[in-house]
C-alpha cells in the first residue's frame, strides 16, 4: 500500500513500507533532466549529478563517502532526459543518518570551483567511454538524429564544448530555477517508522522554490544516421514512432516489443540468430517520454550478413501486421513480462524505483494488481492494430555505426 504524503512547499513524499525487510531504500526524484537545458548549458543537469557527491557546506566529499561506507549502505545517482535521481539504500535502523546525508548533498552542495575543475575531466572520460561503445552510439545517436533541433534529441553527458561554460555560479543559479519542491518526489520502500518519515518531511520541507518545469514538445523526424567507426561489426538501431508513458496503449506496446524481440523464443531472436545464425545479439526496446516515444531494434553482426539480416527483420515487422500475434505467443510474453515485474518487486530499491519514477512523470502510483490487469486487458487485435500503426516504412529510422554500406541501399531495403 502506497501513502502519499503532500508538504507545505509542494514536495510529495510516497512511501511503501514492507514489514518483511530489514532494509530501506529513499529516492529523491526531480523533474528536470537533459530536455529542459538550454543548449548552451547542455550536460549541466548530469553533470550537477556528479558535483551532488563533491562536498556540502558542513561535508567533505571524502566525509560523504566515509560517512555513507560506515552505514554499510549504497548510494547513487542518474540523470535521464525527464528526471534526476539520487538513491540510497540502508539498513531500517540507519534510514534517518543516510537521509540526512542524502538531504544535506541535494540542498546544500558547495560547487567549489576547483571541484569542478576536477570533475570536469571525469565527465569528459565518461563521453570517450561511451565512443567505445558501438551499441551506445548507434542507438544514442540515432536518438539524437530523430529529435534533431529539439532539447530531446541532445546527448544527456553534453559536449566538451558545453561542459566548458560550467562554472559554480552557472550549478547554482540552475539549481535554483530547474530544482522545484512542486517538481520533487522522495520515495522510500522498506522497513520504517512514522517518525522516520516525519523526519524526511521535516528536511524537505526545508527546500524553497515554486512552480513547475515545462517541456518543449518534441517533433520526430524519419532519419538515417551512418558512422564510420574501425570495429569488427556493424552495430545497426532501426526505430520507428512508438507511443508515450502517459499512453494508456504503453500496456500493448510493451506486449508488442516482447513479442518480437523480447527473449529467446521472440520472433526476431529465433528468426535472425537461431534459424539463420546471422548475429550473437538481437533485441528490441521502447524509449517512452512524456510526449513521444520510440519503439526499436537492435542488432550487431558482420557487414558481410548485415543485408540479409535487415531483410529478415523487416519481413517479420510485415509479418506481425499481417497476421497478429498467435494466442500462444501473447500468453507467453504476457506472463514473462508480469513475471518480470513481480520478480522486480522483491528488491526494496526496484520497488522504490517504480513508485517515485511513476509518482514524478505519472502523478500517481498504480497497485500491482492494476498493472497486472492491465496487461491482462491486452487482446490480440490490440497487439494487431499497434503494429500496423507502429510500422509504417515511411516513417522508419536507422543508425548504423560501423562500416555502413551507401544511403541508398538502406534506402532500397527499408522500402
Amino acid at each position: 500500500m502506497y501513502i502519499k504524503r503532500v508538504l507545505p512547499n509542494g514536495v510529495r513524499l510516497i512511501s511503501e513500507k514492507l514489514d518483511t525487510v530489514r532494509t530501506a531504500s529513499v529516492g529523491i526524484w526531480v523533474g528536470n533532466g537533459s530536455r529542459y537545458e538550454p543548449a548552451a548549458l547542455g550536460g549541466i543537469s548530469h553533470f550537477i549529478e556528479h558535483m551532488i557527491f563533491k562536498g556540502t557546506e558542513k561535508r567533505t566529499a571524502q566525509h560523504i563517502a566515509i560517512a555513507i561506507d560506515a552505514l554499510g549502505g549504497q548510494a547513487n545517482a542518474f540523470t535521464d532526459k525527464e528526471c534526476t535521481c539520487y538513491y540510497m539504500k540502508v539498513l531500517d535502523k540507519r534510514l534517518q543518518t543516510g537521509v540526512s546525508i542524502l538531504a544535506d548533498m541535494f540542498m546544500h552542495s558547495r560547487f567549489a570551483q576547483q571541484d569542478i575543475e576536477l570533475e570536469r575531466g571525469v565527465v569528459l572520460e565518461e563521453i570517450d567511454m561511451y565512443e567505445d561503445s558501438p551499441e551506445d552510439v548507434a542507438i544514442d545517436k540515432l536518438f539524437e538524429k530523430c529529435y534533431e533541433g529539439s532539447s530531446l534529441g541532445r546527448p544527456i553527458l553534453g559536449t566538451a564544448e558545453t561542459l566548458q561554460t560550467i562554472n559554480s555560479e552557472a550549478l547554482h543559479d540552475y539549481m535554483n530555477r530547474y530544482y522545484r519542491p512542486q517538481d520533487t518526489v522522495v520515495a522510500v520502500s522498506g522497513h520504517f517508522t512514522e517518525e522516520d518519515l516525519d523526519y524526511i518531511a521535516d528536511l524537505f520541507s526545508q527546500m524553497e522554490g515554486e512552480g513547475r518545469n515545462q517541456i518543449t514538445p518534441a517533433l520526430y523526424q524519419p532519419s538515417l544516421m551512418l558512422r564510420e567507426k574501425d570495429i569488427e561489426q556493424n552495430h545497426l538501431c532501426l526505430s520507428f514512432p512508438g507511443v508515450s508513458l502517459l499512453s494508456e496503449e504503453r500496456y500493448t506496446m510493451n506486449l508488442l516489443s516482447s513479442i518480437l524481440g523480447g527473449g529467446m523464443s521472440s520472433r526476431l531472436f529465433q528468426s535472425v540468430r537461431e534459424q539463420n545464425g546471422l548475429c550473437y545479439s538481437i533485441y528490441t526496446f521502447t524509449t517512452p517520454h512524456l510526449d513521444t516515444g520510440l519503439l526499436s531494434v537492435y542488432t550487431g553482426l558482420g557487414a558481410e550478413t548485415e543485408r540479409r539480416a535487415l531483410e529478415l527483420i523487416v519481413h517479420e515487422l510485415r509479418a506481425l501486421c499481417e497476421d497478429g500475434p498467435t494466442p500462444d505467443e501473447l500468453s507467453r510474453c504476457r506472463e514473462q513480462v508480469k513475471t518480470t515485474l513481480l520478480m522486480g518487486l522483491e528488491s526494496t530499491g526496484t520497488r522504490m524505483m517504480t513508485i517515485g519514477r511513476s509518482e514524478l512523470l505519472r502523478g500517481k502510483v498504480l497497485a500491482t494488481e492494476q498493472v497486472l490487469a492491465a496487461y491482462d486487458r491486452v487482446t490480440a487485435d490490440d497487439v494487431l492494430h499497434l503494429a500496423r500503426r507502429v510500422f509504417d516504412f515511411s516513417k522508419v529510422s536507422l543508425a548504423v555505426v560501423g562500416q555502413p554500406e551507401r544511403e541508398e541501399s538502406y534506402r532500397a531495403l527499408l522500402g
